[in-house]
């Protein structure tokens, strides 16, 4: 039974949600399957290695690196671990707090970044920039900023 205190989306607005929904989901593997079919490396992990080469010392606090990624803690300890055990990133114990843990990329791993940033690029080129271009990238750009609370511009 529908409720009589919800404002439903409007036929145009659904087909939009749908759109976002799939072309998300779409997007997402598509440049996924891409970084893995060259490098056999998962965008997950990827994104954990361009999130740690941002930072000073290429380390970030495990809390705050999963809700950088917007990953629930045990999803980014799976990916961490098996970072750790192809090389690429250590754990260590943060400084000052005995129970927290950071996350270092190594130099292994940064190396790797450097490899694999050509390719990923080209990908988000082929399977977004160059069918949306420009402007409306920096649109969806800002619009996403809007749904993360996040400045619009770059750094």
């Amino acid at each position: 039974m529908a409720r009589s205190d919800v404002e439903w989306l409007a036929a145009d607005e659904q087909v939009a949600w749908r759109n976002y929904l799939r072309g998300s989901a779409r997007l997402s593997a598509q440049i996924g399957n891409d970084l893995f079919e060259q490098h056999q490396l998962t965008l997950n992990k990827y994104e954990v290695l361009v999130r740690l080469s941002e930072t000073d010392g290429w380390t970030m606090r495990m809390s705050d690196l999963a809700d950088d990624l917007v990953h629930s803690r045990s999803r980014l300890t799976r990916t961490v671990a098996s970072l750790e055990e192809e090389g690429y990133v250590v754990r260590e114990a943060c400084s000052g707090d005995g129970r927290g843990r950071n996350c270092r990329m190594t130099d292994s791993g940064f190396a790797l970044l450097q490899e694999l940033a050509p390719d990923h690029v080209g990908s988000v080129r082929t399977h977004l920039l160059d069918k949306i271009g420009h402007d409306d990238m920096v649109t969806l750009g800002r619009i996403m900023a809007k749904l993360l609370d996040e400045p619009t511009t770059a750094p």
